[in-house]
């Protein structure tokens, strides 16, 4: 190994805005490579000659790592390894590494400002204002829409890891009641809900887990009408998690109260997606901002540059893969 190692980024527009400081990793490498974006195709000619990959995005697959000889260390920069051939990785000897808890103060104050502009129909009022509504109005005040409180609700949490005991702790702080529901696939556990003692309990219900196989479409058809018509639903975790047109369709006819998403099963959405619709009501979509904080994205930063400080002393640290 290079006592100078060469690295490249493969989507650094993908995190850095102009706004990071990047000398941490600087601090790393003999050489820092940096691409705004990048193709699975033009992974493999960027990354010749390097020996540490950063990626958020791009498709790292099987062909791409055989071509790249001199690869030792893939950063993911991101929690999720999806775009990475973690077989093919440990086949060729690279270790691959991923950033964790990066956002967690980021998405957890997205998921309580989205489930609060649904309490407080937050789109519907600067609507109407832009409308002229409140202009005409014959009393000082608009009310047309109804304003809940959540003070004494019942959040359900789908996902109580660091994420979700975050959100929890926020709608604690602002008077809810917070119970938490059993995922597909895991241990059962006392403190933990079927879905079907869950979901007739909540007035808001959040996801904060994994898309798996077990998790897919985890809301569908059957779980909304276990719902209040009243319950809001809001999704800062993966798309996939909800049968989007069965909530799309769900919206149209009042059977929830709204719903709040960041994620998409497609991202980004250039084939539609049901989701998109301009006639849902009480429907608000993010475009997977949530993470994005500066703060966040620093944040990263650091921890990419301490997975590869760790990895060239010998001792790596948030493996996933090696």
């Amino acid at each position: 190994m290079s006592n100078s190692p060469r690295a490249v980024f493969l989507d650094h527009a993908s995190l850095d805005l102009g706004d990071l400081d990047l000398a941490p990793l600087r601090q790393v490498f003999g050489a820092l490579v940096l691409h705004d974006a990048s193709t699975a195709e033009q992974a493999a000619e960027r990354l010749r000659g390097a020996q540490v990959a950063i990626s958020n995005k791009v498709r790292l697959d099987a062909a791409t790592l055989a071509a790249c000889p001199e690869l030792k260390l893939i950063l993911v920069a991101a929690t999720g390894t999806n775009n990475v051939d973690l077989a093919a990785a440990r086949e060729h000897g690279i270790t691959v590494a991923n950033c964790r808890g990066y956002g967690t103060a980021s998405v957890a104050q997205h998921t309580l400002m989205l489930l609060l502009a649904l309490a407080t129909r937050l789109p519907d009022y600067q609507a109407a204002i832009r409308d002229g509504a409140w202009q005409r109005a014959s009393q000082f005040c608009l009310l047309d829409f109804p304003i809940v409180e959540l003070e004494g609700k019942t959040l359900g949490l789908l996902g109580h890891g660091e994420l979700g005991g975050a959100v929890a702790r926020l709608a604690e702080a602002l008077g809810m009641r917070v119970l938490l529901g059993a995922l597909p696939g895991r241990p059962p556990r006392a403190d933990r809900l079927p879905l079907a003692e869950l979901l007739p309990q909540v007035d808001a219900l959040t996801l904060h887990c994994p898309l798996t196989e077990q998790t897919r479409n985890l809301i569908g058809a059957a779980e909304l009408a276990l719902m209040k018509p009243h319950a809001l639903l809001v999704n800062t975790a993966r798309g996939g998690l909800v049968d989007e047109q069965t909530l799309a369709d769900a919206l149209r006819a009042g059977q929830l109260g709204g719903a709040a998403f960041d994620v998409l099963s497609e991202e980004p959405p250039r084939n539609g997606n049901p989701l998109l619709a301009p006639d849902i009501p009480r429907l608000i979509v993010t475009p997977h901002n949530a993470w994005g904080s500066r703060e966040s994205r620093q944040r990263m930063i650091g921890q990419l540059a301490e997975n590869a400080a760790a990895f060239f002393a010998g001792a790596p640290i948030r493996v996933v893969s090696g």
